[in-house]
């Protein structure tokens, strides 16, 4: 099964989607994740860089680390004031990597305070008992480190 949610971040804004529950016996992978300007043809630059990680984070900003271990995916947008809008949108997704607790979306406007449109798709999967103790102990253990 297919989940998907939109939705339009501020700049320097998190959005958090749920999907705890009682048990974690189901778990989620991205098998999508889009991102647009919210106008894609205003006067100014924007350039926007939108996250996703598996815990809340403290601080945004505009640098992307494949090492952290709670990135899940980035997606950068740029537009120009010149009209020209880059049409090969870096899209990264991490597909493989199964979580079952929130997620949270981040995005940054390195040139202006533009926000931005979110698509995301996650497949739904069901979590035998070890997968589900291997995910929660992955969430447990990322919440235990500084964002």
């Amino acid at each position: 099964m297919i989940k998907s949610f939109r939705g339009q971040i501020i700049d320097g804004g998190q959005d958090t989607i749920v999907l705890h529950t009682n048990d974690g016996s189901t778990g989620y992978r991205i098998v999508k994740f889009q991102t647009m300007s919210a106008d894609p043809y205003a006067g100014d630059a924007a350039e926007h860089i939108t996250k996703i990680y598996k815990i809340p984070q403290t601080a945004f900003d505009g640098a992307v680390d494949f090492s952290d271990n709670t990135l899940l995916g980035a997606a950068i947008v740029n537009n120009h004031t010149n009209g020209y809008s880059d049409p090969s949108v870096p899209v990264i997704i991490f597909d493989q990597e199964i979580f079952n607790q929130d997620i949270y979306v981040t995005h940054v406007d390195t040139q202006g305070a533009v926000a931005c449109n979110y698509y995301i798709e996650l497949e739904q999967v069901k979590l035998d008992l070890s997968e589900n103790t291997v995910a929660t102990l992955k969430d447990i253990r990322n919440l235990e480190q500084p964002a």
